[in-house]
């Protein structure tokens, strides 16, 4: 049994999806025997209640120099983090004697938002070629990965953060320890840490297991958050429930006794116990489910390519890698992935080598069905294609929470 990065306890596996690749990792053809692999196997701590990839793959696979997400990419994204930039603002009274750190920044889709209000800002992203379009916008980065180390470079430099956010990335990081010390270290006295990632009873309850990947070495509950907080002087004084990326939570932090603690927190933890996910339980469950999933959507694929149809994938997502290697779908199966970031463009998707073409060819291909990867903007990207789908009887494949044809 594998130790758990938090408490160092043992840590109970639930789900094994085998080999695995980086899920960014889209490459050419004469990469393909050189590509990493990894052992991708999940578990729970039921001492700390934290969900965790029990085998870490390289760090420096993952995040480099040629990343291959842009986060602004989605203008509902763009929105919802100018939405969550404003709420902080707001909150901590930000202006331009201020300061606002953002873990991971990417691109600068949300921290870009207080350089629009002139408050000063520091965005830490390790990857160059995202990081670097985030200066492009006059944004202020280190291409350095967040630590305890980092943030007393950041308290020399700049002094304290009366904010610290982050979104998406806190999930990435195995060494939680010494990033909550940086936190602990770098915010001032009545400073807050906001950050959402992926939710765990979200992802159990719509059996959304392809939030599971190479990046996300953590799913996070209120419950686990709490525990993480609570050993670094912290506490977490409100959570608030997301939408985004098909079910996400946007947790609050302060120093302890500092800040009142909302409702919300005791609330959410109740509802964690009431869905079981204190107990190793809850997480059978929704392996069960996962091979439910499976074993549909692999004999509608097999059918339909027995009966020559035309399917392709849209959204060449990290997603996307854990659902066609776990499940083994292949370019027999789908055609192509189409996408509209450039960097993936005429390469292969990590792993099972379907073909990636810029999302304009797929206006050309009038395909008979179409798998839809990235689930999380379906509302979204249904209503864009509406008219085409609808033009050419084409009908979408959906697998979260279940697999369903739809017209």
């Amino acid at each position: 049994m594998a130790q758990c990065l938090i408490c160092d306890l043992k840590v109970e596996k639930f789900i094994d999806f085998g080999q695995q690749p980086i899920a960014n990792g889209f490459l050419t053809e004469s990469q393909f025997n050189n590509e990493y692999f990894f052992k991708m196997e999940v578990g729970f701590c039921p001492n700390c209640k934290m969900v965790q990839l029990l085998e870490q793959p390289d760090r420096e696979q993952m995040f480099h120099e040629n990343y291959a997400f842009f986060s602004s990419t989605s203008d509902y994204m763009k929105e919802h983090f100018k939405n969550f930039a404003y709420s902080v603002i707001e909150k901590q009274l930000l202006a331009e004697d201020s300061l606002v750190v953002e873990i991971g920044c990417n691109d600068g889709i949300m921290i870009e938002n207080f350089l629009n209000k002139n408050i000063p800002h520091l965005g830490v992203e390790p990857s160059k070629n995202v990081a670097d379009i985030a200066r492009s916008k006059g944004i202020n980065v280190t291409s350095e990965f967040f630590d305890s180390k980092l943030a007393l470079d950041v308290i020399e430099k700049y002094g304290k953060a009366d904010a610290i956010l982050s979104a998406n990335v806190m999930c990435h990081i195995p060494y939680m320890h010494s990033i909550f010390e940086g936190i602990e270290k770098l915010l001032k006295d009545d400073g807050i840490f906001s950050f959402e990632d992926p939710y765990a009873a979200d992802i159990v309850q719509k059996a959304s297991f392809d939030q599971i990947y190479d990046e996300h070495t953590f799913l996070f509950s209120v419950m686990s958050v709490s525990y993480l907080a609570n050993i670094h002087g912290l506490e977490v004084i409100d959570v608030e429930p997301q939408v985004t990326h098909g079910g996400s939570m946007r947790y609050t932090l302060a120093h302890k006794g500092r800040k009142e603690v909302s409702i919300n927190v005791q609330n959410q933890i109740q509802k964690e116990k009431e869905l079981g996910l204190d107990n190793i339980e809850a997480y059978n469950n929704f392996t069960r489910k996962v091979n439910i999933v499976k074993d549909d959507l692999m004999k509608l694929l097999n059918e339909l390519k027995e009966k020559n149809k035309k399917v392709v994938a849209y959204g060449a997502t990290s997603k996307s890698t854990t659902v066609t290697n776990f499940f083994g779908i292949t370019p027999e199966h789908l055609e192509f992935i189409c996408d509209t970031t450039p960097t993936k463009h005429n390469k292969f998707s990590p792993g099972a080598h379907i073909p990636v073409i810029p999302y304009e060819k797929f206006k050309d291909s009038k395909p008979d069905y179409v798998l839809l990867f990235a689930w999380n903007h379906a509302k979204e990207i249904m209503e864009k294609e509406k008219e085409y789908m609808e033009a050419n009887g084409i009908k979408w494949i959906m697998y979260v929470p279940d697999v369903k044809v739809i017209d």
